[in-house]
This record gives C-alpha cells, sequence and structure tokens, in this order.
C-alpha cells in the first residue's frame, strides 16, 4: 500500500459469515479505476452469535469479528482502526416524514444550511418507544407550493420543505452492535442499513433513475430496496432466507441439515422443468452413510416452492407501493442465498420483471473474492464510506450531509461501558 492513501473498511455481520472488506482511496489523479478505489483485502469466517440480524451473544459476534480482522489486517499489512458497518434484521422499520422551515436569507436565496435545517426538522418525529433514528432520506423538497424539487440550493423562496424517509433500528440492537464492535478495538465509522450499501454496489444511477429492486438473499432474511427517479422509495425484511431452503430439503428427503445443505449447494436447481427426470443424487456423495438415492427433480421442485414463495412476499411489497411489475430497469439479485441455478428464470415469471445477478460494478481488486455475490454489502459498505470521505463530489443516498447513526451520545455511553 502507498502511503499517504487512505484506508476505508466495511464490515458486514450476517447470519451465516462476518466479511470485512479493506480498500484504500485512491487521490484524484493517480488511478482511473473504480472511482478512485482500490480493495486490497476480503476477509471472511463463520460467524456466531447472531441471527436474523440480531444478536443474541455478544461474546460469540466478538469472537468472529476479531478473527475476521485479523485475517484482513494479515492481507492488508497494516492495522485497520475504523469500519463502517452493516445494520439489518427484523427490527428496521421505516415510516414517511416531513420537514418544514422559513429561509433564513433576507434575499430568500436557499443555501446549505437551510437543507439541513429542514432535514432535522422531518427527523424530529415521534419515534416509537426504544426505537433510534439510522437514516433521513430526503426524497424532494418543495418551495412555497413548487413540488418535487431535487435540489433547492440557490433557488428562492421563503418556506422550505422535503419530504424524507426515516429509516429506524432497534436501540438495543444498535448498543449490541456497536458494543461488540468497540470491544474488538475498531471504531465505527458509522451505522448504514446493509440494503442500501449493496445497493451502491451493484446498482447504476442510471439504474436508480429508471426504478429498480434491489434484492439481497441471505441466510435467514431477505432484504429488498427500491428505487426510482434516484432516490429509494421502499424498503423492507422479509424473515425468510437460504436456510429455509435447507430446512424443506431436510424434511423432504428426511435427512440432517448437513446432508440438505451439501444437496442444495451441489444439485440444487430453482427451475424444476430444466431438470431431467432421470437425473438422480447419491446422497452418500454429500455426506450421508448410506447410498441413498433421489430425484434431481424432486430437490427442484422443493427448492422451487420456497423461492416462489419468498418472491410472492417481495412482489407483496411491491404491490403495497404499486410498482409491481412496473420497474423498467428490473430485478438485481444478490447475496450468497442468489447463487442458485435457475433463479433468475423464476423471478422472471414470478416478478414479472427483467432479472440479473448483481456483482459489485466498477471496482479494481487485488483478489477475486469480491467478485462473490456474498461479498456485494462489504464492498457497498466502502463505496459508502468512500462517498462520504472528505473530498468526495458524489453522495449515496441519503447523503446530503453525514448523519450520525448511531449519534455521538450513544458511542460516549457504550465508550464508558468497555473497560
Amino acid at each position: 500500500m502507498k502511503k499517504g492513501y487512505d484506508l476505508i473498511s466495511g464490515l458486514d455481520i450476517g447470519s451465516s459469515r462476518v466479511r470485512l472488506v479493506t480498500a484504500q482511496i485512491v487521490p484524484p489523479g493517480e488511478d482511473d479505476r473504480a472511482e478512485g478505489l482500490q480493495i486490497l483485502g476480503a476477509a471472511e469466517v463463520s460467524s456466531l452469535g447472531m441471527h436474523r440480524g440480531i444478536i443474541n451473544s455478544i461474546e460469540d459476534v466478538v469472537s468472529s469479528v476479531s478473527a475476521c480482522l485479523e485475517n484482513a489486517e494479515r492481507m492488508v499489512g497494516v492495522p485497520i482502526e475504523s469500519v463502517w458497518v452493516g445494520i439489518s434484521g427484523l427490527h428496521i422499520m421505516s415510516q414517511a416524514s416531513k420537514g418544514v422551515v422559513a429561509v433564513s436569507k433576507a434575499d430568500n436565496e436557499i443555501g446549505d444550511e437551510d437543507v439541513s435545517r429542514a432535514i432535522e426538522a422531518s427527523r424530529t418525529i415521534a419515534t416509537p418507544l426504544n426505537y433510534e433514528v439510522l437514516h433521513v432520506l430526503p426524497r424532494s423538497f418543495n418551495i412555497d407550493g413548487q413540488t418535487n424539487i431535487k435540489d433547492p440550493v440557490g433557488m428562492t423562496g421563503i418556506r422550505l420543505e422535503v419530504d424524507a424517509q426515516i429509516i429506524l433500528g432497534s436501540s438495543s440492537q444498535i448498543k449490541n452492535l456497536t458494543k461488540a464492535i468497540y470491544r474488538t478495538g475498531l471504531n465505527i465509522e458509522d451505522l448504514v442499513l446493509s440494503i442500501m450499501a449493496t445497493a451502491e454496489a451493484v446498482v447504476t444511477p442510471r439504474q436508480k433513475e429508471l426504478g429498480v429492486l434491489v434484492i439481497n438473499i441471505g441466510v435467514s432474511t431477505t432484504s429488498l430496496a427500491v428505487f426510482e427517479e434516484g432516490d429509494i422509495l421502499h424498503t423492507a425484511i422479509i424473515p425468510l432466507g437460504s436456510e429455509h431452503i435447507t430446512n424443506d430439503i431436510a424434511i423432504g428427503l428426511r435427512t440432517s441439515i448437513d446432508i440438505a445443505e451439501g444437496v442444495k449447494v451441489q444439485y440444487g436447481d430453482c427451475h424444476a422443468s430444466a431438470v431431467g427426470k432421470r437425473e438422480e443424487i447419491d446422497l452418500f456423495e454429500v455426506g450421508s452413510q448410506d447410498h441413498e438415492i433421489v430425484k434431481k427433480q424432486y430437490v427442484s421442485e422443493i427448492i422451487e416452492a420456497r423461492v416462489e414463495e419468498i418472491l410472492q412476499k417481495i412482489d407483496g411489497e411491491l404491490k403495497r407501493i404499486k410498482r409491481s411489475g412496473l420497474l423498467p430497469a428490473g430485478v438485481v439479485f444478490t447475496g450468497a442465498g442468489a447463487k442458485l441455478p435457475g433463479l433468475i428464470e423464476v423471478a422472471k415469471r414470478t416478478l414479472r420483471l427483467p432479472a440479473v445477478l448483481g456483482y459489485p460494478l466498477n471496482i479494481a481488486s487485488v483478489t477475486d473474492k469480491v467478485n462473490d455475490l456474498g461479498f456485494s454489502t462489504a464492498v457497498g459498505l466502502i463505496k459508502w464510506g468512500s462517498q462520504m470521505h472528505p473530498g468526495s463530489h458524489t453522495r449515496p443516498v441519503g447523503g446530503f450531509r453525514k448523519v450520525n447513526l448511531a449519534g455521538s451520545h450513544l458511542k460516549k455511553w457504550i465508550r464508558a461501558l468497555i473497560p
């Protein structure tokens, strides 16, 4: 690594794997690749103490993150001091909000400080008990009744309104997550909703403008985000993931979870009609003690049924916002659960939209690991952080200003608890 280059790291703590990606921000003029980002190291270890985005053992999370950190530092060759952290889970919720302020300047020209005050005003909503604001995402601004303004800075008016979406997270889960990470010796730059970070890595501004659905299929949950006209329109987390497919196979074949996982990874296919009726699987080849033969098409039918259920729940979310079958840029699938063959064909049929797999875009890397669908969120956190970096000319969705998600008061509270 060249001296003087800023390091930036993204930490994604999932229910099955912990992933840490570190990149250097290349100064302007030094390198034309990857929007000034070059990935130096990508590490992953098995995750303990986390289920459905919720911590059930801080000690286990600390040990998993520490092991991943050690591997990443060995690759990079220098200590990693701070990380951008992804947060997800069923405790995440969102609600719409409005903020209204009077323009402060005597000539009524709207400045950055007016925009900041309007966003801050939208933040002061009645949050549910024990919930904290994670993100304030401005959708559009109104000036004296003129609606759908994207950037009001420099315009003239008396009254400035913002329509925003507020993303909230459980205070206890935020505290548990930050506490576990601080105990590894890492500092937290910020917490970012994982699916929003993922979108930074796998979709283009053009896709966000046209209308696109980003789906991250994890082990125990499936996260989704809908973008339109460049802004985030809707987010949701569905309590179904790839482990539910494994469980269904285990029940259908009357076998163990480990063997069912092996069958899914080696022979799984979501598109049952594409599988030959005579194709067979010997469970002995995936760890069974006996030579038990099962039809591959039967396994595919089990997988297809569960995948269709997940996709129908996603379509239900699209119907809620009146976008079912109406997103021109289609669906982008990512996450380790999206590796199943046949997923794209089933998605096109069920969601009635174009569908592709979403690999990280425009990234220069010394390791091929980042081209894995499972690393999309960690790479997205890097991109998010680089756009928040001083001197960056771009901002991620909702990045009108850096909203400190956990809050400085929370960081002080956590620090006070750690010996």
